[in-house]
């Protein structure tokens, strides 16, 4: 930053039982008080260049032997704006920068320190360095602009404007025009002699700004139509993430939703808090109205992010409406972890219902009419959202509370055709069922009707049949398809024999469903023992059809085989 310099004498000032005076032979003869500080000081420097000082004192008698109070207690910057003022009419030196530019400037006029009063007084010098050094400065003016805006709002535009001017133009400069040191701290970005400049060099350094005065540089930007949209969206991103912590890596967020609602009076505590929540919901929706329309302006992850803030900050309906719109039409480029939700509530539980409104609104867009290639591109981006939505029902499942009607729903929530296989859904599935271990025998075998095992890769068949908590009757399936599989890789040249691992797992699983049938029949009463044989020869029988159908599928082929065979031995006799 740029510093100016004024004045030479040494600092004098001094503070002694709460006043603060000046060194000096001459007695105080004016006393300013301003806000709880009580200056001592004297009418000869201060009148000479501080017209509002010359009024107030205008009527006090030149014989007066008292001094004379003022009150200044609506100074603009308080104490410290006012001390840079009074050192300035005592020629003592100070060094002026963009830091506390905009305090002096306002304190100044307010005391009428004008050129009119006195040559050379401190406000045409303050106009000085702000013209030809503050807008020339990136960082100079974004300070300036900061400290304008908080102090006074949009009501000091002789400060504000020309600040906000002189930012946007230099974001529309080339990046290789860019000669001035800018905060830039993206990860695996290291600066380097002679690298060139990044053409998102600004985003971090406005990101400082309060949000309607970051609004208000973005929507300069943006109406130039200089910038592409993604670049505009780089800008949002990093705001956001400066000033929207994520709820799914903020547990204590969460946390202070509870106490507040657990909280029986309200707190100071309290309502810093619900400020904070109002501060966070004001910037989460200015934000995403400020989201630019086209197609790739910001990522599917970062939607998503928004979703989870707006779950938790509360925002509107329709905020939320727009990111669940939008999180749905990009829902490809996310990851898994992105559709944890948190509730608002319980940071440790997850709000599927907009999960599941976001995977709707995926879906939606293969309603709509589509040119072939624009087919091509949503059946690529259907097989990325099913892995992705497989992945978070296997982190679902880890919810040993979830129910497993609400589990089954959200898995059925893609339609069969949208799965090319199964193997993700097999996880999922398998996940639930070793985290819910007392699932009922009637719920693990609806829980595992959502897998077509003919869907399922040989690695992950084969991983399967020999998984316990798969039910009987999921296994048997898995061993058909697997025989299936195994007759029609060898062709009409080879009768591939039945698989013995095929076999000792039936007949495993036979034994056990007998033994657990008669573990089960011997707590109950002797009026249901006779049922147990009728049990045995239904397992009896499940093991024999398979065999019978193993047996007839090998005579079959080998049926193929001798015909193939005698039909060559005709043609080379011919």
């Amino acid at each position: 930053m740029k510093y100016m310099k004024l004045g030479s004498k040494p600092d004098t000032f001094y503070t002694e039982q709460a006043v603060r005076s000046v060194v000096s032979d001459i007695p105080a003869d004016l006393i300013i008080h301003v806000n709880n500080t009580k200056y001592q000081l004297h009418k000869f420097p201060l009148l000479l260049k501080c017209g509002l000082l010359q009024r107030l004192c205008s009527d006090t008698e030149a014989d007066e032997q008292l001094p004379v109070p003022v009150a200044l207690h609506d100074i603009p910057g308080g104490e410290e704006a006012f001390e840079i003022c009074a050192k300035f009419c005592y020629g003592i030196a100070i060094s002026i920068s963009a830091s506390n530019f905009v305090l002096a400037t306002l304190a100044a006029r307010f005391l009428r320190m004008t050129e009119h009063v006195a040559k050379a007084n401190l406000v045409s010098k303050l106009d000085t360095f702000f013209e030809s050094c503050v807008l020339h400065g990136w960082r100079d003016s974004i300070a300036a602009l900061q400290a304008a805006w908080r102090i006074s709002g949009w009501s000091e535009s002789r400060i504000v404007q020309p600040c906000v001017d002189s930012i946007v133009e230099k974001i529309l400069l080339p990046p290789s025009q860019v000669a001035w040191s800018y905060t830039y701290t993206r990860p695996g970005y290291a600066k380097r002699p002679h690298q060139s400049v990044p053409k998102d060099w600004w985003t971090e350094d406005i990101s400082e700004l309060d949000i309607e005065v970051f609004r208000s540089v973005v929507s300069t930007v943006r109406a130039t139509r200089m910038l592409p949209s993604p670049l505009i969206g780089e800008a949002l991103h990093v705001y956001a993430c400066k000033h929207l912590p994520d709820p799914l890596y903020t547990g204590g967020s969460a946390n202070g939703h509870a106490s507040q609602s657990q909280s029986s009076s309200f707190t100071a505590a309290a309502a810093a808090a619900e400020e904070a929540l109002a501060k966070q919901r004001r910037v989460l929706e200015t934000v995403v109205t400020m989201i630019p329309g086209d197609v790739g302006s910001v990522t599917g992850r970062f939607l998503l992010r928004l979703l989870r803030v707006a779950n938790y900050v509360g925002a509107s309906s329709s905020t939320r409406a727009q990111l669940i719109r939008q999180a749905g039409s990009q829902l490809d480029e996310a990851k898994a972890v992105d559709l944890l939700i948190p509730l608002p509530s319980d940071a440790q539980a997850y709000d599927v219902g907009a999960a599941e409104a976001v995977l709707e609104h995926f879906l939606a867009q293969f309603q709509r009419p589509a040119a072939p290639d624009e087919r091509r591109r949503m059946s690529v981006a259907m097989e990325k959202v099913v892995r992705i939505f497989d992945e978070y029902l296997k982190t679902i499942a880890l919810d040993s509370e979830f129910p497993i009607g609400k589990f089954i729903d959200l898995a059925e929530c893609l339609p069969g055709i949208a799965r090319s296989d199964h193997d993700g859904l097999y996880r999922a599935v398998d996940t639930y069922l070793k985290e819910h271990p007392d699932l009922s025998k009637a719920d693990r075998k609806r829980l595992c009707r959502l897998i077509d095992c003919r869907k399922l890769s040989p690695d992950v068949r084969a991983q399967a049949v020999s998984n316990d908590r798969m039910p009987l009757r999921t296994i048997v399936q898995l061993l058909f398809v697997e025989q299936e599989r195994t007759i029609g890789a060898g062709g009409s040249h080879s009768v591939a024999p039945p698989d013995r691992a095929s076999v000792d797992a039936v007949s495993r699983l036979t034994a056990t469903g007998r033994e657990d049938e008669a573990a089960a029949m011997d707590h109950r009463s002797d009026v249901h023992r006779p049922r147990r044989a009728g049990h045995e020869e239904r397992a009896q029988g499940d093991a024999a059809a398979m065999t019978r159908s193993l047996s007839a599928s090998t005579k079959t082929a080998a049926r193929k085989d001798r015909a193939v065979e005698e039909r060559g031995s005709r043609l080379r006799n011919k």
